[in-house]
Order: C-alpha cells, then structure tokens, then sequence
C-alpha cells in the first residue's frame, strides 16, 4: 500500500515540476468546442485535473484522469478560413491540452499538499511512457485527440458546404441580376412608348382643344341668337299680356254695357232723362275705350319705330364699322407713306452728307493748293536765314551734348557701383545656395539612415517573428519531449537551461528594440532640425532675392530717368524749332517786312472765318449724323408705337371678352332667377286662372239663371207696357175725340 502511494505520489510531483517548469509563463488554458452558427464556445480557466485512488482494492494502481474543460464564445468566420489556420489551431489544442494537464496536476499538488508534507521523505519514482499506468493516461489523450479531429473535419465540410451555398447564392444573384436588367430594358422599352403617346396626347389634345375653341365660339353665337329670340319671345309675350289686358277690359265693358242696357230697360219706365244719362255715360265709356285703343295702336306705333331706330341703329354701326377700317387702311396707308418719306429723307441726308464730303475736299485742295504757293514764295527767303539759325543751333547742340556727356559719366559710375553692390549679394546668393545644397544632402543622408533603420527594424521584426516560431517549434519540441522522457530531470535541467537562454534573448532582443527606437527618435530629430535649417536659408534666400530686386528696381528707374531726361532734352529742342518756324513763317508771311497792327487783326479775322468755316462744316457733318440718328429713333419710336398701340388692343379686346363673359354670366343668372321667378309667377297664375275659371263657371250659370229671369221679367214687363201703352192709345184716342167733339163744340157754340 505504502509502496504504490509513493509511485503516485512521486508520479504526480515530478509532473507537477515539470509541467511548472516547462509553462512558468503561462496560467490559463482555453478549450474551443464548436457551437451551432459557426460560434465557438471558448473561456479562460485554471483547467482542472483529479487523480482519484481506488478504496476497495489496496493493492491496485490503476488511476483515473478526468479534465473538466468549461467552454468559451469565440466566433467562427467559415468562409475566409483557410486550411492552414485550422492545422495551427489544431497545434493550440495540443499545447492547451498540455497547460490544463499541468494545471491540473498543479492543482491535486495544492489539494494534497498536506500528503506531500509527509511523502517527501520517500524516494521519487521515473514512469517509463511504456508503463500501465500511463496506458490508460496515453488512450484518453488519443481518444481526445481523434475527437478534435473528427470535430475539425466536420468544420471543414462545414466550411466547404457554407462555400458551395454561397456559390449557388451568387450564381442565383447574377441570374436575378440579368433578369431585372432584361426588365429594366423593358420599362425603358415601356418609357419611350409612353413618352410617344404622351406626344401623341399632346397632339390630340391640342385639336380637341381648338375644336373646344369652335364650339365656345359656336355656343357663344347660339347664347346670342337665343337671347335675341328670347327677347323678341319677351316683346311677344308684353304684347300678349296687354292685348289680354284689353280683352278682359273689353269682356268687362260688355259686361258693364250688359248690366247698363238692364239697368236702361229696367229704368225705361221710370223716366227718359235717365236714358240719356245712361246715354252720355255709354258714350263716356265708348269714348274711353276708343281712348285706350287709339293709345294701343301709338304703343304699337312705337314698338314698331323702336324697332326701325333699332335696324337703323345696325345700319348705322355696320356703317361706322366699315368707317373704322377703312381709317385703319388709311392710317396703314399714312404710315407706309411716312415710312416711305423717312427712308427718302434719310437718302437725302446721305446724300447731302456726301456732297459736303466733296466741297471739303475740294476746299482742302485749294487751301493745300494755296499754301503751297505761299509756302514756295516764303522758302525762298527762309533759306537765307536758315544758315545762321542753324549756326546757332549748331552752337547750342555742342553745350547739351556735353552736359548730356556729364550726365552719362555720372550715370555710368552710378551703374558701376550698383554692378558691384550686385556681385556681392550673388557672392551671398552663392554661398547660401552651397549651404542649401549641403543640408539637401545632409537631409538625403539622414533619409537614407532612416530608411536603413527602418530596413534593420523590419529584419529585426522578422527575427523576432522567427525566434517566436522557433519558440513554438521549441514547445512542440519540448512537449514530445516530455512525452518521451516524462521522468527524466536532466531534460528538465537542460529545458530549464534552454527557457533561461531564451529568456536572455528575449530580453536582449527587447533591448536592442528599444535602442533602434532611440535611433529612430534621434534621426526624426535631426531630420526636424534639417527642416528648421532649411526654412531658415530659405527666407534667407527670400530677403536677398528682395534685395537683388530692389538693387534692379534702382538701376531701371536710373535708366528711366535717364531716357525721360534726354526725351525732355529733345522736346524743349523741337518746341524751339517749331517756334523758331512759326517766327520763320510769320515774318515770311509778312514778306519779310514788318506790318502794323490793323493787317494783322485783318489776317487774324481771316483765320477765325477760316476757323468758324470749318466749325459751320463741322456743325453741318453733326447735324446730319444727329438728323440720320433720328431718323432711326423716329422709326424705332414708330415701332414701339405700333407694337404699344397692338397690347393696348389686345388688353382692350381682353378687357371687353372679360366684360362680355362676365356680362353673359350675369345674364344668365338673370335669366335664371326671372325664369325662376317667371315660373313661381306661372304657377300663381295657374292657380289665380284656375280659381277665376271655378269662379267664372260659377258666374256663368248664375248669370244665366239670373239672364233667364230677367228675361222672363222683361217680356213680362214688355207685355205689361204693351198693354198700358194700348190702353194708353185708347185713351189718347178717346180724349182726342173728345177734344175734336169740344173744339166742334166751341165752333158751334161760337
């Protein structure tokens, strides 16, 4: 029992040393198992290894490893892993297999720590890897590595059917790509059309649109045709309404006239002065209706010279109408004519200016003419006194041409000196001109430097990037090492050493960077200070190349000064020859002879009447270009008149559309509303006609009950008067017989 505890005790320490030993800087471990999405579960932890001793059996050393990995989430990029990475994770493993086999023998040590307290005295035991006990050990590491794997070769297959998917994705993307451009041809296709039949549209609606015009127009002679016959259905209807008026007038005076001839024959017994009073009023009333038809017949009368005033009134404006245009095509005619005058008088001025254009130049030959016999006359004398004139100004030449000589000795030693201030500020320029070029090339050296620093880091990089492969080769190397000689301590002496020497490097190699880093901070230094230097010579080199400039803007303005002076020289020089000319000429005009004041105001007198000549020609050449320019304001004025005179029109002819719409829409509501009303009046008369008929049948049957009745009295009566107006002319007859018997009587008695 004791012997096989001290094998596994001193199995487990010298593991513990190693795996301490071989992973001194590292403490975690991760594990990736791979997740569903493509999403590893990944997470740092101290990874966990329990050594468990059997309690039945004593004499057994079997013993059983377990690793407790807990997961972590890294995600996975299935489409851009190589293969490559998945053999170099596939490393990883390993190594993390080998930190948790570590970790967990780190922690059954701490866990038994008080056991090793007590088991330290025993001698430690080497394993052979061919041992039992590693047996088991050795299949649950190979065991875990075909699972890895196997899980590795499904991730590529993974990998590869999540390639092939996105293949198929952007085969199927390019073919929906095709297609929607096929249908973009196809709405463009579509566009053009309908753009066509937009065009065509277009068309067809502005035709409709003038049809439209016609028929407004149409419409708008049909509106005043039937407002025409409306009116005239008014005038018609007015008539009617007055002849019903007199017809009902009538009805009621032969109903009057009806009652008075039963009021006559009813009152014909009772006296004759009612008779003639009822007489007198039947003539009243014929009076009054021959009153009211006389006035009929003027209202007709009227009607019918309304009528004539309005044709006459037609008449009169067709005629006025006519009037208009023909004023129109004659004021046409008058401005065609004016038109025509314009153009005739601007050939005239042309003209006129042409023919002043050849009097003046005839007039300029005859003075050319003229001068040049005086001129010929006054040589003569002129070149007598020429001579000495020209001795005197030989004379006077000779002294301007030695101050002129002064002058430009002083202006030439002037030069000299500014030639030599030059030669020393481009002895200046040149030196620092060399200065630039030194610190260009000092520059190009330091740039070179830092390139090659910048070449050594690079090789330098890439030497750490090799030390760090080969401290992983050195891993790997180390962790088959251990695999082979687990119970060798030299190895872990010589690896120990062997992590020492690599620690040293590292540390050397840490150094050595941080030195290059230096170098580089000292070379963009310098490379700084260069660029300060050179900013420096190159305002340097700014201020003398302003110098320089100033020094060249001195010796031009000499030199201009010198040029302006000898030009003044030659001026004063001209202007006294011209004076000496004119001094010349006067004296030759004069013949040579000097002349009193009054010839001279006469030939001053001439030369202003010369001058004013020219001025009147002037003056004539101005008024004919202002009379052309006029005459091309006249036409543009005229035109602007014209073109004002057509938009007032056009406004005037808008305004009364304007008008005349409004006016008809005011009609039409008008008419509208007296229609509305003429209807309410209709149906009020509807009714009133239809009561007055109930009332009028009612009337009628009395009236001729009533008629019968009195028709019945009347011959009634007419019986009864027949009968007095017998026995009346019976007794008339008795009393004149009995008259005749006393007149007889009285004759006889006589």
């Amino acid at each position: 029992m004791r012997w096989s505890d001290g094998i596994t005790d001193s199995m487990d320490m010298s593991l513990s040393r190693l795996w301490e030993i071989v992973l001194s800087d590292e403490t975690t471990a991760t594990t990736s198992i791979p997740f569903d999405g493509g999403v590893r579960m990944t997470q740092p932890t101290k990874p966990r290894l329990t050594y468990k001793r059997p309690a039945d059996n004593k004499h057994s050393i079997n013993s059983s490893i377990t690793f407790a990995v807990p997961p972590l989430l890294v995600p996975l990029e299935p489409d851009t892993q190589p293969r490559e990475g998945a053999a170099s994770s596939f490393l990883d493993r390993i190594q993390q297999l080998s930190m948790v086999e570590e970790g967990g023998l780190v922690e059954t040590v701490e866990s038994e720590g008080s056991d090793e307290a007590e088991e330290d005295r025993c001698q430690l035991v080497v394993l052979d890897p061919d041992h039992p006990l590693m047996i088991r050990f050795q299949a649950a590491l190979k065991s875990y590595l075909n699972r890895q794997i196997e899980k590795l070769r499904l991730e590529l297959q993974e990998l590869s059917v999540a390639t092939k998917q996105s293949r198929v994705q952007r085969q199927e993307l390019g073919v929906n790509l095709y297609g929607v451009q096929q249908h973009l041809a196809r709405l463009q296709m579509q566009l053009e059309k309908s753009h066509d039949r937009h065009s065509i549209a277009a068309c067809t609606r502005q035709q409709k649109e003038e049809e439209l015009q016609r028929v407004r127009l149409l419409y708008a002679k049909t509106c005043e045709t039937a407002n025409e016959e409306r009116k005239k259905l008014a005038a018609l209807q007015t008539e009617m309404e007055t002849l019903a008026l007199h017809l009902f007038y009538m009805q009621n005076i032969d109903q009057d006239v009806r009652d008075d001839i039963q009021v006559m024959k009813q009152v014909v017994k009772k006296s004759e002065a009612q008779r003639m009073r009822a007489e007198l009023e039947k003539k009243q009333q014929d009076l009054h209706v021959d009153q009211l038809t006389t006035r009929a017949n003027q209202l007709e009368e009227q009607t019918a010279l309304f009528e004539a005033q309005y044709h006459a009134q037609a008449k009169d404006t067709q005629m006025l109408r006519k009037a208009v245009s023909e004023a129109c095509t004659e004021i046409e005619a008058i401005s065609m004519e004016k038109k025509h005058i314009l153009q005739q008088w601007a050939t005239s001025l042309v003209g006129m200016k042409h023919r002043d254009e050849a009097h003046r130049t005839i007039q300029e030959a005859l003075s050319e003419c003229q001068h040049q016999v005086k001129s010929m006359d006054v040589e003569l004398e002129a070149y007598k006194k020429s001579i000495m004139k020209e001795e005197e100004k030989n004379e006077k030449l000779a002294s301007i041409l030695n101050r002129a000589e002064t002058e430009a000795n002083l202006m030439q030693k002037l030069t000299s000196q500014c030639l030599t201030k030059e030669e020393a500020l481009q002895n200046e320029f040149n030196t620092y001109r060399l200065t630039l070029l030194d610190t260009e090339d000092a520059l190009g050296k330091a740039h070179v430097e830092y390139t090659a620093t910048v070449g050594e880091l690079q090789t330098l990089h890439q030497a750490i990037q090799h030390e760090q492969e080969l401290r992983r080769k050195m891993d790997a190397s180390i962790m088959e090492k251990l695999k082979e000689h687990m119970t060798s301590n030299k190895m872990t002496k010589y690896f120990h050493q062997l992590i020492l020497k690599l620690q040293k490097e590292k540390t050397n190699l840490v150094t050595h960077l941080s030195k290059i880093d230096g170098d580089i901070a000292q070379t963009t230094l310098d490379i700084t200070n260069t660029n300060c230097r050179l900013d420096m010579h190159q305002k340097i080199l700014a201020e003398l190349d302003k110098e320089v400039k100033k020094v060249n803007d001195l010796i031009n303005n000499s030199e201009n000064e010198i040029s302006r002076r000898t030009i003044l020289i030659e001026r004063k020089q001209g202007l006294i020859n011209f004076f000496n000319k004119q001094l010349e000429q006067m004296v030759s005009e004069l013949g040579g002879e000097e002349v009193g004041p009054l010839e001279l105001e006469i030939k001053r007198l001439t030369k202003l009447i010369e001058e004013n000549n020219t001025n009147v020609t002037q003056a004539q050449v101005t008024w004919l270009r202002l009379q052309q320019e006029m005459v091309k304001v006249t036409q543009e004025r005229e035109e602007h008149l014209v073109s004002l005179d057509m938009s007032k029109k056009e406004i005037h002819i808008l305004e009364q559309k304007k008008i005349r719409i409004e006016n008809k829409i005011n009609q039409e509501k008008k008419e509208q509303k007296q229609i509305e009303r003429h209807m309410k009046d209709l149906d009020n008369d509807l009714k009133k006609l239809n009561l007055l008929m109930n009332q009028n049948r009612c009337s009628s049957e009395e009236l001729q009950q009533d008629n019968l009745a009195t028709e019945g009295e009347f011959v009634r009566s007419l019986k009864a008067s027949e009968r007095e107006t017998i026995e009346m002319q019976e007794k008339l007859n008795q009393l004149s017989e009995e008259k005749a018997a006393v007149l007889n009587s009285l004759v006889e008695a006589e």
